[in-house]
């Protein structure tokens, strides 16, 4: 876990660290005012303008609308959470230990406006990254073996941006990832920050709820018209696909509530592998393409999707035998 990685001053409401989800054969195992931190940084004209308005502007409402993605997967180390102690502060993140070279996604749509070490935030240590998300909203990514994008890209929600290392004072290699609301420094916690967007940070199933847009509801409507819904593939989960998917929670037993997640998921997606054909391997490539693959969506499960299939778990740590199983969808969609 991190040895630094602090916040200037302890945190206002440190959380207890999150419980370590059950392991399975696919998974191994506050804020400075904006004038000194912008001054401290060295943002420039870029992050004036970014955060220019910060203080009236309103953040946009959480959802679990499917614009946010889990950034690693791996587990979260004793003493790793969100407000742990760190000498006279507080830890700023949460630590999501793996080995070096697993893939780091982007959590949400946005722009990189920091690439270098310590991400230019006081008491960090490593390679580093800072994604923009607009509304005064960032993400931080330390301890980086590896960047992927460049200073100023745009990337998209679930793009791999980085790789997992132990870069910096640290005693292992793992993410250390932070969320900001508000401007750049006010650090919330990231597990409940992204609980209330439907992302569990611990490896879990995501949530999506009625009225979310994206690549994920197209998952939910392909993997709905496998079961012969004929819907249209908009990715906009509006009534007509909320319906369908209520129908299907009946007849499974479930609460009718529309909510796409843990109770659902696993009874949703099929286990996948290289000869398969239809509409649910349409939502397996539409799935891995939100990854990076860059898949044709033809529904073919042919060498090139178990190709993709197969790095993704790679990069992942998962067990890659070029099967899409509950453990890899979970990780995708997640």
């Amino acid at each position: 876990m991190c040895r630094s990685c602090a916040t200037t001053t302890p945190a206002e409401t440190p959380a207890k660290a999150a419980a370590e989800t059950p392991a399975d054969r696919e998974r191994p195992d506050h804020g400075l005012s904006r004038r000194r931190l912008l001054a401290g940084l060295g943002l420039g004209a870029l992050a004036v303008n970014l955060t220019a308005g910060a203080s009236t502007a309103t953040a946009a409402a959480a959802a679990k609308d499917g614009a946010w993605a889990n950034p690693a997967l791996g587990r979260f180390p004793a003493g790793g959470h969100y407000g742990a102690p760190r000498g006279g502060a507080s830890h700023a993140g949460q630590d999501v230990s793996n080995s070096t070279g697993t893939a780091v996604h982007a959590a949400a749509g946005g722009t990189v406006v920091r690439r270098s070490w310590g991400g230019g935030l006081p008491g960090r240590t490593g390679n580093a990254l800072v994604i923009a998300h607009g509304n005064n909203q960032y993400t931080y990514y330390g301890h980086l073996s590896a960047y992927r994008v460049a200073l100023n890209a745009k990337v998209s929600a679930g793009q791999r941006i980085a790789d997992m290392g132990a870069t910096g004072n640290v005693t292992g290699p793992h993410l250390h990832f932070e969320t900001h609301s508000g401007r750049l420094g006010a650090t919330v916690n990231p597990v409940t920050f992204l609980a209330a967007r439907g992302v569990d940070l611990s490896g879990g199933w995501s949530r999506i709820d009625p009225g979310a847009r994206g690549a994920t509801v197209v998952v939910i409507q392909h993997l709905m018209n496998q079961r012969g819904h004929g819907l249209a593939a908009d990715g906009s989960y509006g009534p007509l696909s909320v319906e369908a998917v209520k129908r299907f929670q009946r007849s499974k037993g479930l609460a009718a509530d529309g909510q796409v997640g843990p109770a659902t998921w696993p009874v949703l997606v099929y286990t996948l592998r290289q000869g398969a054909s239809g509409s649910h391997v349409r939502a397996l490539q539409t799935a891995l393409n939100r990854r990076g693959a860059r898949l044709a969506v033809d529904g073919g499960f042919g060498s090139v999707t178990t190709s993709a299939v197969r790095a993704y778990q790679s990069g992942n740590r998962l067990v890659a035998d070029g099967e899409a199983g509950p453990v890899t969808w979970r990780a995708l969609t997640g």
